[in-house]
């Protein structure tokens, strides 16, 4: 099939070059833009079925008016000492002159006794932010317009003061957030054109998968835009950076497994047409096995509980289905017209390296497999061990900067009142049926939430436009966004409140922290569906790309310890040598993503160069030897190149981003190196023939070595 693919391709390559650049045009001019099917609102990935969801939900009926978010306004002296009654009071009037300003989308401007900390240390203003999504660029305005009226409203007074809160600390991190994803895709790029450079020494051969791949994102934005739309489909904001680097990374993959093949068989004497032909022969099925498995597990993320990981896969997988489309039409049709060309003005193609570090790689592996997958072994046991010291961390303001307005306005605000108070836990006590609350249900309630587990404060309730619902918002003595509060939250405080409502009402715990225990508990179950489920499909695809049934077991475990390695490593780092309290809870599906899925790649390409060299009618340890001679530059490189596309984010100075540069970094060098460069081929050297049971798929086939057509035959097809 491939064969004739490949023929196809190269005796129409104008055609097929001149109808993909069509359809490219058709779709990125004729489809919605993707920033219309995106949301940031974490909580509406979630399911009905959370509590957390179902307090929100309630709320916004007893409560119509109910803000978006809130800024919290933190006001202290300005030498440090205790506030005054006098301070009160201003406090007070400088809140009612911020109201009468009329900023657009803000409104409340709330302060009083209540507002002020025990110690007299600072006062709070809460201000409540309304627009039509937690997501609206109308909020940031909001906060930068409060923030400049602040100064002003308070000079000669003595007084200071700093915004804070969710949407303040975006508005504080938002050039850092920019920044450091215009640094990844800066460095895609460098990183790229820099290393084919060093390896093909052709510039043509560097900016191929630049021109390629740039075109193959902007046209699948505009397929996902377009399916969002058809099937009502949300996405998150990370999708963008996300889909970038996924097709960068497994883009580069298939160009370099297409380019080092066509460079072998020009070496061999093949002309540029037959060149291409056979390299499609023999690696289309590696990329389609490659692209399928990485389709899967994308998809796989459709059974997840949170909406987020559910529309982030089809639309991964839609961008690695148009890519390998790309890979086995428009990159051998663009290569096979360049031919030699492709390699300019570098003549070191023409000649077969002697004395590699490829091969003397191949021949250790070759020669002591037991020790060599012993040791590679070893190593991922040893990494993965640290996964059973893992936690997750929901705290994201601990991880930005600490120098910033709300960083500070936090700070002293946490000083003053319970932990908690930046993001109360909220409440609802409802009758559910319609029937008014008395005035006792809600005060004996909120008398009872007072001595709940983990409550510091509870602050007067509330009653809306709904007569059966008052919210009670309590303040945490935790962190809300720490695991000790969301575990709080989600077992004890949870059970407490429900066993404390009066007879005849019911009580739904919502706030941050009740969305964040939500989110872990998806979360927690989500993966233990998705991996399961995501290896079983690969291990399908694996034997019916090798007609085996012994090393699709033996290369999904290994898949599954190199995440746990990842992961393992990741902990080591950060939770140990950096004491943090946790890694960044988004992490294990990062590592799903770009580890588990793209780092299959690099099995599939090596096993099926083991294979390859086995049917040639070498015996196991030889074929293993010649497997990583070949085939372990082009997994070098690729790794290389998306290794280093995520290492840059380490220097971002915010530490989820750190984490997740870090960890996906040593994921994919272990996949590429450890996993794939030692662990795999010295196993299936030791396993030997039994590796390719019952299939036989290592049987010597067409007469021996380097059987392929004749060349006049393909040129002339």
């Amino acid at each position: 099939m491939f064969e004739r693919l490949g023929s196809f391709v190269v005796r129409r390559a104008w055609w097929v070059i001149g109808g993909w650049l069509l359809a490219a045009v058709a779709i990125i001019f004729a489809t919605p833009s993707l920033s219309d099917i995106t949301s940031a609102d974490q909580e509406s990935f979630l399911p009905h079925s959370y509590e957390s969801v179902q307090a929100t939900e309630l709320g916004k009926k007893a409560f119509p008016q109910q803000v978006t978010a809130t800024a919290a306004i933190v006001v202290k002296r300005a030498d440090g000492k205790p506030l005054t009654p006098a301070d009160e009071a201003r406090v007070g009037e400088f809140a009612r002159t911020l109201q009468g300003r009329n900023i657009a989308h803000t409104s409340g401007y709330l302060t009083g006794p209540q507002a002020v900390a025990p110690d007299k240390s600072v006062q709070l203003v809460n201000v409540g932010l309304a627009a039509p999504t937690p997501d609206d660029p109308a909020l940031l305005d909001a906060v930068r317009e409060v923030r400049a009226a602040v100064g002003p409203a308070l000079d000669g007074s003595g007084l200071t003061a700093g915004v804070g809160g969710d949407v303040a600390t975006f508005v504080d991190n938002e050039n850092t957030f920019n920044d450091a994803f215009a640094v990844v895709g800066i460095a895609t790029f460098v990183l790229i054109i820099g290393l084919i450079l060093i390896i093909f020494r052709s510039p043509i051969a560097a900016l191929l998968p630049i021109v390629v791949i740039s075109v193959v994102l902007s046209v699948t934005t505009g397929l996902v835009a377009a399916a969002g739309k058809a099937f009502d489909l949300n996405v998150s904001q990370d999708l963008q950076t996300i889909l970038l680097i996924v097709l960068f990374g497994i883009g580069t993959d298939y160009i370099l497994f297409l380019l080092f093949r066509y460079r072998e068989r020009l070496r061999a004497g093949d002309d540029k047409r037959t060149a291409m032909v056979v390299s499609v022969r023999r690696v289309g099925e590696v990329i389609t096995s490659a692209a399928a498995a990485v389709i899967v597990a994308f998809l796989v993320l459709l059974l997840a509980s949170l909406g987020f990981f559910g529309s982030l896969g089809p639309a991964l997988a839609i961008g690695v289905g148009v890519m390998l489309i790309t890979s086995l039409t428009l990159i051998p049709a663009l290569v096979s017209l360049l031919g030699r060309f492709v390699f300019w003005p570098s003549k070191a193609w023409q000649r077969t390296p002697k004395a590699t570090l490829a091969r003397r790689l191949g021949g250790a592996i070759g020669r002591r497999p037991a020790l060599v997958a012993l040791g590679s072994g070893a190593l991922l046991v040893a990494l993965a061990a640290g996964v059973l010291g893992y936690k997750a961390d929901y705290d994201f303001s601990a991880g930005f900067p600490q120098d910033t307005e709300s960083a500070k306005a936090a700070a002293d605000l946490q000083r003053g009142f319970a932990a908690g108070a930046l993001a109360p836990t909220e409440v609802y006590l409802t009758t559910g049926n319609g029937t008014p609350l008395t005035d006792q249900q809600v005060n004996d309630f909120s008398a009872a939430a007072a001595g709940a587990p983990g409550v510091g404060r509870v602050q007067p309730a509330e009653r809306g436009s709904d007569p059966s619902v008052a919210r009670i918002n309590l303040l945490l003595n935790e962190n809300p966004v720490s695991n000790e509060a969301i575990t709080l939250v989600r077992g004890d405080l949870r059970d407490a409140l429900h066993a404390a409502a009066p007879a005849g009402t019911s009580a739904l715990v919502g706030g941050t922290t009740a969305i964040f225990a939500d989110i872990n508990s998806a979360n927690n179950r989500d993966l233990s569906v998705i991996l399961p489920v995501a290896a079983g499909l690969i291990a399908l695809i694996l034997a019916l790309l090798l007609r085996s049934l012994v090393a699709p077991i033996y290369l999904v475990v290994a898949v599954l310890l190199n995440f746990a390695a990842t992961l393992g490593a990741t902990v080591y780092l950060f939770q140990g040598l950096q004491d943090k309290p946790g890694v960044t809870f988004q992490l294990p599906i990062i590592l799903y993503l770009f580890v588990v899925a793209i780092g299959t790649d690099y099995n599939i390409l090596m096993i099926a160069r083991l294979r390859e060299e086995a049917r040639e009618g070498n015996e196991p340890h030889e074929a293993a030897a010649i497997g990583v001679e070949h085939a372990g530059p082009t997994v070098a490189a690729a790794g290389v190149i998306l290794a280093g596309t995520f290492a840059v984010l380490m220097l971002a100075p915010i530490s989820f981003l750190q984490q997740m540069g870090f960890a996906v970094a040593i994921g994919i060098v272990l996949s590429a190196f450890v996993m794939s460069m030692f662990f795999v081929p010295a196993l299936t050297a030791l396993i030997g023939h039994a590796a390719w049971w019952p299939g036989h798929g290592d049987r010597r086939r067409n007469g021996g070595r380097h059987a392929e057509p004749e060349p006049e035959a393909v040129a002339q097809a």
